[in-house]
């Protein structure tokens, strides 16, 4: 129980780091090609995500974060499953979906930034795609052309983002994954789509934003 406790901290800490925010700190320049310390929360969305660091600084540095951001959540997975399986052999599954899950968590709750973080979509791919291999593989990849096909179809980031992460757990369920997997999937699938619940108000009433 120790080690699941400690790990749970860690991997928080883990998903915690702000990419975005340090992204546009770091790198973002003004008008005049100067470095201008641009806080991502105080534009779009208010998010730390890479929807909004492609608003702040182009698709580039969106694609940057959300890839880092999807690695940092597959680090503590695999970290989890490594130490699982040498540690808690009879416990593993859960460490690992607990893991999962806190990376997420420090994502979208980060201590550092006030516990105002991102929506949690790149972390939750980079997590969920290490968690039962190589089932899990399928299972992201096929979420990713879901999120493709209704981005494409429709413009809507945060559509085709809710969407493809409420089909994972269906997916786990049907491939029939471990229940702790399959709870995880359906955890994360409801806090991604509660994070993005000013974008379905907007979506009722017809005023969300569409990629350019």
């Amino acid at each position: 129980m120790r080690i699941i406790i400690v790990w749970v901290i860690v991997s928080y800490f883990i998903g915690s780091i702000p990419t975005g925010y340090l992204v546009t700190k770091l790198f973002h320049k003004d008008s005049n090609g100067k470095r201008d310390k641009l806080d991502i929360r105080s534009i779009g969305s208010g998010a730390t995500g890479a929807t909004n660091v492609g608003r702040a600084m182009g698709q580039g540095w969106a694609r940057f974060t959300a890839v880092f951001d999807m690695l940092k959540g597959a680090f503590a997975l695999l970290i989890a499953a490594h130490l699982g399986k040498s540690f808690l052999p009879d416990q593993q599954e859960i460490l690992i979906a607990l893991s999962g899950f806190a990376a997420v968590i420090g994502h979208n709750y980060p201590v550092w930034l006030g516990f105002k973080g991102g929506k949690g979509v790149a972390t939750t791919y980079g997590t969920l795609f290490f968690i039962w291999t190589p089932e899990s593989f399928a299972i992201v990849l096929l979420c990713g052309a879901i999120w493709y096909a209704i981005m494409k179809t429709t413009r809507y980031v945060s559509l085709a983002s809710m969407l493809s992460m409420l089909a994972m757990p269906l997916f786990f369920w049907i491939l029939k994954a471990p229940l702790p997997f399959t709870l995880v999937a359906l955890a994360l699938a409801a806090l991604g789509v509660f994070r993005h619940r000013s974008n379905v108000v907007r979506l009722i009433h017809g005023n969300e934003n569409r990629l350019k």
